[in-house]
């Protein structure tokens, strides 16, 4: 990790706990005035968000363009796959073999754009309840806005594009997405069976701890047991005379 995402990462960090000290107080009284008491699971969840969209934010735009910066030579790369050329090429300059390329700065920073999309799939699977085609488009409309909003100075705001339109970046953070939402969805199914009640029939120990169908004490009248009467005692009825 760089020194610029390192920085990235704790501004971002400083704008979530800004927000949330903020919004927090309004959202406790919100559930406190809708359901008469704070639900832990909502607020983890709004905080999870918060956090991400903090974090996400600030390692896509900060940090931004000094003084001294330069201006980009290219500041489009409409190549697919252009890393694996840009590993082979890093691996030549610095004389190392092919075993070391999942070390080279080109492979970690393609990891690190398909893991800044996987939180956006585990929340759009677990908390809105996206579909996976709508969850990886998702990803990949955000990833384009971002790549435009790179490519256009952050749509004039700044004073020269500082960050590439990269083809790869876009393909990587929507494969990051994809990935979250089956991982959410491999994890409530397996929460889901682990926590279904088992069907079937009631049953009641039986001797050797066998359990065997529960059987009604009478005969069935519609659909429920006979019992017998359990109340005054009954005599037999005389013929008359």
């Amino acid at each position: 990790m760089t020194w610029a995402q390192q920085t990235a990462l704790g501004y971002g960090l400083l704008g979530f706990l800004v927000i949330w000290g903020t919004v927090v107080i309004p959202q406790l009284l919100s559930q406190y005035a809708r359901f008469g008491r704070v639900l832990p699971r909502r607020l983890a969840g709004t905080a999870a968000v918060t956090l991400y969209a903090c974090l996400a934010l600030a390692v896509v735009f900060l940090p931004l363009p000094g003084p001294g910066t330069a201006p980009l030579e290219q500041v489009v790369q409409p190549v697919p796959f252009q890393w694996v050329s840009d590993v082979g090429i890093e691996l030549t300059k610095h004389d190392q073999p092919a075993s070391e390329a999942l070390f080279t700065q080109t492979f970690q920073q393609l990891a690190m754009n398909v893991l800044l999309f996987v939180p956006l799939g585990l929340f759009g699977r677990a908390r809105w309840k996206l579909g996976v085609v709508a969850a990886t488009l998702l990803g990949f409309g955000l990833s384009l806005l971002v790549e435009i909003c790179q490519v256009t100075a952050n749509f004039g705001t700044a004073p020269f594009a500082y960050r590439i339109f990269d083809v790869d970046d876009l393909m990587a953070n929507t494969l990051g997405a994809l990935l979250g939402w089956i991982v959410a969805a491999l994890a409530l199914a397996l929460l889901s069976s682990a926590g279904a009640p088992a069907a079937g029939r009631a049953t009641w120990p039986a001797r050797g701890d066998q359990p065997r169908p529960w059987q009604p004490a009478g005969p069935v009248v519609a659909g429920r047991a006979a019992v017998p009467h359990a109340g005054l005692p009954t005599r037999p009825l005389r013929s008359r005379p």
